[in-house]
């Protein structure tokens, strides 16, 4: 059992399998030391977690704290397309993180809703999670879902 794959075990993440793609795309590619995992949605079980847009008040159909769980579990759907690629112990570091949040008019907590995102890979990665990072706000995301996110790790030679 490698380091990630005893980490994982510690903190009870088990990966699924990485979630099918709902269009023309595999879930992660390898390009010399990089693995690129296309933007992942945070399905359990193969449902969404969560659906709608994300916003603060009454009037919210998603919360900010609902949605920084689904950015956990698409980053959970993202490691476990590295995973199927490549092995989780196979990775180096952490480079990039990249978070789609749909976001209702005025809603500007797209930072906030990523550290599900951060604060998960940080958790099971230490010093090596630590990345850049961009959190979007946008007016829609596939099927209806409040978060996506896509990473690029590094992973160790072949």
């Amino acid at each position: 059992m490698g380091t990630w794959t005893r980490r994982l075990d510690e903190l009870g993440i088990a990966l699924p399998t990485a979630p099918k793609p709902v269009a023309n795309y595999v879930p992660a590619v390898r390009s010399g030391n990089l693995v690129y995992t296309s933007g992942q949605l945070p399905f359990v079980d193969g449902e969404l977690s969560a659906r709608g847009k994300v916003c603060v008040g009454a009037e919210g159909i998603v919360k900010p704290d609902q949605a920084t769980a689904a950015a956990r579990q698409c980053t959970i759907n993202a490691l476990a397309a590295v995973d199927g690629l490549v092995g989780i112990d196979a990775v180096v570091r952490v480079v990039k993180v990249t978070g789609f949040v749909a976001s209702a008019p005025g809603f500007t907590g797209q930072p906030g809703v990523l550290n599900g995102a951060s604060d998960l890979l940080g958790e099971i990665f230490g010093d090596a999670g630590v990345h850049a990072r961009s959190a979007v706000g946008v007016t829609e995301l596939p099927l209806g879902s409040p978060v996506e996110v896509e990473l690029i790790v590094e992973v160790a030679d072949q």
